[in-house]
């Protein structure tokens, strides 16, 4: 409005107990406002419908990005708050580096004689999928031995248990392979989030507890993804069938090799270790060590929901009802079971889970939730009877919910 006063705001950028702060775009373009009229006058005409408005927002804008730089920079000095590549510079301090994208990898038995030595190993799966082994594997005096043999195709590339059972290079006396678990699909580059995560746990390094201190230097191997222990600290089998004074650790991802190297340098003394994977590694003076862990198992999920869509409803809303699912699902943790109740949350588009799916923020999701009723949820594992019931996931196993196993069913 013309002849109207513009109050000068202070803008600048600065620091106090609760973080870094700075101006607002209408509180910047206020202080530009209100610069100008103190130089030509108070009824100058300054609105958006002018010429010497649009240079001022101009102006404003410009400032603006200054500002978010600057806080951006500041930011950069934290890992809670670093993003992208100041993620992965900040990270450096703790020994870390961000995670490049990975090979599916699966852990394979080689069956021969005693002594066998294999140089770069390829072995095939019933898809005719390529697996790598190590470059130099030995036959030990027990007749098998346990590797980790990496895709050579880039992506998420899957194998069942006993699906790898082709040997691609012959080697005299090499007579057998198979996998007794399913293969780990790859992982695409770590994101800003997982980084921050284990940037939190690989603190735990120089723990003082032996457990923590293990984790985290499993969880800083190349490959692995995540993982649960399971202590028993007890005289007794634990409700798990963990023996007494053992652990047990359920890891995805990883080679096994160093998986057990780590367990063997890292776990308390004299403690047993269980699982159905077992790897014998060496100590400095050559004497071996079976080391046990539990390669983790998917459980694929299917979520059934019906809706009837109210005034607004649009198809991409049932698109993100499935990225909300399968989101909240696969996230879940090692050995924690899915939960009915829990999973009308996200059906709903609440929770981080839905927010983190879809990109979107909670006010938005609540807006699209609003254009629609959910008449029936159902859930089961695959190949399994829907239902409303608990599914129940073994210690050692995850749930898995793919998009593609969300069906969302609107009436005609």
């Amino acid at each position: 409005m013309s002849g109207s006063t513009y109050a000068p705001t202070p803008i600048a950028p600065y620091v106090d107990a609760t973080g870094v702060h700075t101006a607002t775009f209408e509180n910047v373009l206020s202080y530009f406002q209100g610069q100008v009229q103190a130089i030509y006058g108070a009824d100058v005409y300054l609105e958006n419908d002018s010429q010497d408005g649009q240079f001022i927002g101009v102006f404003a804008s410009a400032y603006m990005d200054c500002s978010a730089a600057a806080v951006a920079a500041y930011n950069s000095f934290s890992p809670a708050t670093a993003q992208g590549t100041g993620l992965s510079s900040v990270v450096k301090i703790n020994g870390l580096q961000r995670e490049i994208s990975s090979a599916s990898t699966v852990d394979v038995t080689i069956g021969g004689t005693a002594g066998v030595q294999i140089y770069n190993g390829l072995v095939g799966d019933a898809n005719n999928y390529q697996w790598a082994l190590p470059t130099y594997v030995v036959i030990p005096p027990s007749g098998s031995v346990i590797v980790t043999a990496a895709c050579t195709t880039p992506g998420a590339i899957t194998a069942g248990p006993g699906t790898v059972t082709k040997i691609l290079t012959p080697t005299q006396n090499w007579q057998t392979v198979t996998n007794a678990s399913a293969a780990t699909p790859g992982a695409p580059v770590e994101d800003d989030a997982q980084l921050r995560q284990r940037q939190s746990v690989s603190t735990s390094l120089p723990a003082q507890s032996p457990l923590s201190a293990l984790v985290g230097a499993l969880l800083n191997l190349p490959g692995v993804q995540r993982l649960q222990p399971y202590e028993n600290d007890t005289w007794v089998t634990d409700g798990n069938g963990v023996p007494p004074k053992s652990l047990a650790l359920v890891i995805q991802g990883g080679d096994a090799t160093a998986i057990a190297t780590t367990i063997a340098a890292k776990k308390t003394i004299g403690s047993g270790t269980y699982g159905t994977t077992s790897v014998t590694v060496y100590d400095a003076l050559g004497m071996p060590l079976t080391i046990s862990f539990f390669v983790l198992a998917l459980l694929r999920v299917v979520v059934n929901v019906s809706i009837t869509p109210k005034a607004g409803y649009v198809a991409t809303t049932g698109t993100a009802i499935q990225s909300a699912l399968a989101a909240f699902v696969s996230g879940l943790a090692i050995g924690a079971n899915v939960e009915w109740f829990a999973v009308s949350g996200p059906a709903k588009l609440s929770g981080d889970a839905a927010t983190g799916a879809t990109g979107l923020t909670q006010a938005q999701l609540d807006a699209l939730a609003a254009t629609y009723s959910i008449t029936a949820l159902t859930t089961c594992f695959y190949g399994g009877t829907p239902g409303t019931a608990d599914l129940t996931v073994p210690f050692n196993q995850a749930a898995a919910l793919a998009v593609s196993d969300v069906n969302v069913t609107v009436p005609v």
